[in-house]
């Protein structure tokens, strides 16, 4: 019911009579006001007018399921929201999830996350409503090898999404983080359930700096957020739901592989392509120039010998990033 009348009032830049609002629905002007309560309490402000009836005056400021489905263009991805109100880590709430057999394109986002997983087994924590961690699964029929383009195909949407919507110069640092000139402001890990041959379930967590002013001395150098680099604060709800559309449209227009149109996308955005880089084999650590992105998701770098050799995973630091 509340999802009924907020499309209305959402499509009316006017008051709506409750009486209105009864008939087009076929309930009762106390089902409407019931409905309207439950808005209210899912953070919408409704004006409530004598003889004018209701007007949306603003969406809700955090995180709301509504709000987001609302601005969602998506056909899978997104289909089923959850918004919870803290969790350790999104991707390990929605892993329950997925072992339980939640069909594809569930999404779970939080308004806190406490203890969520980074590369390297680091933690990424976002305080209450103050960055935008979310995380979404697929299953799709293939084998555990196919599923390394899902992080690039990611990352590439994440980055045009935030491009359009703040107009900031956002780039790739291969494989997994989104910048801004030379400081990290998304960070993205691909985890999977897989048996033999065959992927079970796919999961792809999101953590996007928003409105964090402030970043511990260990990472305040190499970490930056919408806020600090635009000044300005952006409708969380809204920018999500542009993401979602985004990863959709990337993810499966391509099938979940790098197509030839993908990796030039993708190599036009990545800030490490031309950098030299440090990676690490093994015990030793090894210097290059990364030249290219592979079909796969691998770094191609050229080595002091003129020889190409592929990175496919571990740490890699670049020259004039971090």
């Amino acid at each position: 019911m509340k999802n009924k009348i907020l499309s209305i009032l959402l499509s009316s830049k006017d008051y709506v009579s409750g009486q209105a609002l009864a008939e087009e629905l076929g309930v009762s002007r106390q089902a409407v006001w019931k409905g309207v309560n439950a808005l209210k309490e899912s953070g919408y402000e409704i004006a409530s007018t004598p003889n004018k009836g209701y007007k949306l005056v603003s969406p809700p400021e955090f995180l709301n399921a509504e709000a987001i489905k609302n601005e969602l263009k998506t056909e899978l991805i997104g289909r089923e929201i959850i918004v919870l109100d803290s969790v350790d880590s999104t991707n390990d709430y929605l892993k329950e999830l997925g072992n339980n057999g939640c069909r594809e394109g569930v999404v779970v986002t939080t308004r806190e996350q406490k203890k969520g997983k980074g590369r390297m087994g680091r933690v990424w924590q976002s305080k209450r409503d103050e960055n935008l961690a979310f995380s979404f699964l697929l299953r799709p029929k293939m084998a555990p090898g196919g599923v390394a383009a899902v992080t690039p195909l990611a990352g590439l949407a994440v980055c045009r999404a935030l491009r359009e919507t703040t107009g900031l110069d956002c780039r790739i640092k291969w494989p997994n983080d989104i910048i801004v000139g030379k400081k990290k402001i998304v960070g993205i890990l691909t985890e999977m359930a897989a048996e033999f041959d065959a992927v079970e379930y796919i999961i792809t967590g999101i953590g996007v700096n928003i409105d964090q002013a402030v970043f511990p001395e260990e990472i305040e150098y190499k970490a930056t957020s919408i806020l600090l680099e635009t000044g300005r604060h952006y409708d969380k709800n809204r920018l999500l739901a542009k993401i979602l559309t985004c990863l959709e449209k990337e993810l499966l227009s391509n099938n979940l592989r790098l197509s030839q149109t993908a990796l030039e996308e993708y190599s036009d955005l990545c800030a490490t392509i031309g950098k030299g880089i440090t990676f690490t084999r093994g015990s030793r650590k090894i210097n290059g120039m990364a030249v290219g992105v592979a079909e796969n998701g691998e770094l191609k770098v050229m080595l002091s010998d003129g020889s190409i050799c592929s990175v496919y995973s571990g740490e890699v630091t670049v020259q004039g990033i971090y």
